[in-house]
């Protein structure tokens, strides 16, 4: 058995390989070389791989359906199945981790259980034809593996450039002991190493605790403070350049030397109660008045609604 990177000693659920990573990607968007470009011992399990343009797997796909849409419903965001198929599966990559049902503890089976938790109940999946609603005949134990996350990338038209479209958890459906601790992250740690994205971009909304994660994959450029074309107008817009050695902050909760060292705090703050001093960043961005980051630590040490101080690089 491999020997696990000691950074993720919280991490158990990782080491026997009855949980890995899968790429969920048609045969035309494979990576050619995975996770060369990132420098990383974190993944030792051979990913498995689903192919979602065969039917065989649309059971697997449902299940991903029904953690992003019980997730994501409550607040109004949960995933159309054409959103899934056009604007993911088509142009881009989907990754997460997957366990083998024999695997999985009572509590996680009884969340994951298509039986009490039907997708044929949801808005989402009743837009799915009756002919591919009959091949969803089989139940947990006859799958060979069932998804827990979802990670969605998808390459944009500026050279290195994916935006990180979705991510989400079983994690969001479990009490906090019976959770995979970090689940969420290294599902997005894994997807970004595995298809060696030089740049990532995103959007996610002020104070969601998603900012608590999204802040540990690089220095997070904010690009946009304010975004009403989005149906939440509450959005960040990010870029990073992907930094492996941030990832580790994560977990060690040490500050990033680095980040203090090239940039410093300004007096501009965001506010995640107050719309109007998104609009006054985000005036400020149109101004060319940035570039503008925020502070991954600092957004840790926080309360989700306190106001988070806006950097800038030093000497800019």
């Amino acid at each position: 058995m491999p020997t696990p990177n000691p950074l993720l000693s919280k991490v158990n659920w990782i080491e026997s390989g009855d949980i890995r990573p899968y790429v969920f990607v048609r045969p035309e968007n494979q990576i050619a070389h995975p996770g060369t470009r990132h420098k990383l011992d974190w993944f030792s399990h051979t990913p498995i791989y689903k192919d979602p343009l065969d039917i065989s797997e649309l059971n697997f796909a449902d299940r991903i359906y029904s953690i992003e849409e019980r997730a994501f419903g409550p607040s109004n965001m949960a995933m159309p199945r054409w959103v899934f198929y056009d604007c993911a599966v088509m142009p881009g990559f989907v990754a997460g981790f997957a366990a083998r049902p024999s695997a999985l503890k009572k509590e996680v089976r009884d969340v994951l259980d298509l039986k009490k938790f039907p997708a044929s109940d949801s808005p989402v999946f009743k837009s799915t034809e009756p002919r591919a609603k009959s091949l969803l005949a089989k139940s947990l134990d006859e799958m060979d593996w069932v998804p827990l996350s979802l990670f969605i990338i998808i390459p944009t038209m500026h050279k290195g450039e994916w935006v990180a479209h979705n991510l989400c958890s079983v994690n969001s459906l479990l009490a906090k002991e019976h959770q995979f601790y970090g689940l969420g992250f290294l599902s997005k740690a894994f997807g970004l190493w595995y298809a060696n994205v030089e740049q990532c971009s995103g959007m996610t909304q002020w104070g969601s605790p998603a900012l608590k994660l999204h802040t540990h994959f690089g220095h997070l450029e904010v690009i946009g403070s304010y975004a009403p074309v989005h149906s939440h107008s509450k959005t960040i817009t990010y870029r990073a350049q992907v930094n492996t050695r941030c990832w580790e902050q994560f977990f060690t909760r040490e500050d990033d030397l680095a980040f203090l060292e090239n940039y410093g705090p300004s007096e501009l703050q965001i506010d995640p109660k107050n719309e109007q001093s998104m609009i006054d960043i985000q005036k400020k961005l149109e101004l060319g008045e940035g570039p503008f980051y925020l502070n991954a630590m600092e957004i840790a040490a926080k309360n989700l609604d306190e106001s988070l101080t806006i950097y800038k690089p030093k000497g800019y």
